[in-house]
């Protein structure tokens, strides 16, 4: 058993999120206990997420994705209600961290997406862009089964380059506009968890092989390596909820 805001104040030591302007709150989002035994992480605060908590008897859930998003509806009701009433009714602590999680150097989104993917020297680019080598140059053809093997999820694959793969750059989620800091470093390819209907011209026309390989799918790995780390710090259960999403 862990005290809530000890764990709370050890995660904003690791990830100094005051550090960053994000588009949501990041840290405790609901309050509930004080005293931490179990520690459900996931993705995203979906409803599934939480009822598997539940189950889990977790006290705290720990998400990439959580709620109170700039520019959406403040108003408490519908799914909003439901999902708020579920944590609150189960005195479930909800917390979130966005964008210090994608960046973080050792627990990060990115950080963590390099090691599954087994791609050397991973480093950052620029922003929240980061870019390393593969073990051995592999065609687009070949990459692509590589990441599917990986993330257990087909990429997207566009865009026209060279004919083997050997330098690449990625951002997990939803960042495909950063493809041009991709471009301006000239790497073979580059990959991000979604794409947009300009990101195929900008692949095609630059010359760059471009992989969505799912904002989901390259998000799951941040949020368990930090669960990991809390579990070692504080001796609290872990576990870690793949509420499966195909995007």
């Amino acid at each position: 058993m862990a005290a809530r805001n000890d764990i709370l104040n050890t995660i904003n030591e690791w990830l100094q999120p005051e550090n960053f302007q994000d588009y949501c709150p990041n840290g405790l989002q609901v309050e509930g206990k004080d005293e931490i035994n179990t520690i459900v992480t996931g993705v995203t605060a979906s409803k599934a997420l939480i009822e598997a908590a539940i189950e889990a008897n977790a006290d705290m859930i720990l998400v990439h994705h959580g709620y109170f998003w700039k520019g959406e509806d403040q108003r408490i009701r519908g799914m909003k209600r439901e999902r708020l009433k579920q944590l609150l009714d189960h005195d479930i602590n909800l917390v979130a961290y966005h964008l210090p999680l994608d960046d973080h150097p050792e627990y990060g989104n990115n950080r963590q997406l390099a090691d599954v993917l087994e791609i050397k020297n991973p480093r950052p680019l620029g922003g929240l862009v980061w870019e390393g080598e593969l073990q051995e140059p592999m065609t687009p053809e070949k990459f692509g089964l590589h990441i599917a093997r990986k993330l257990h999820r087909e990429p997207l694959w566009v865009g026209e380059g060279k004919q083997e793969i050997k330098r690449v750059g990625w951002c997990t989620g939803a960042a495909q506009g950063f493809i041009n800091i991709a471009l301006d470093a000239g790497l073979d390819a580059y990959i991000s968890g979604e794409i947009s209907e300009p990101t195929t011209h900008t692949a095609r026309e630059c010359g760059i092989h471009y992989f969505a390989a799912g904002h989901h799918a390259t998000e799951r790995y941040g949020v368990q390596a930090l669960g990991k780390a809390l579990e070692k710090e504080f001796g609290v259960t872990h576990q870690f909820i793949d509420c499966d999403n195909p995007v």
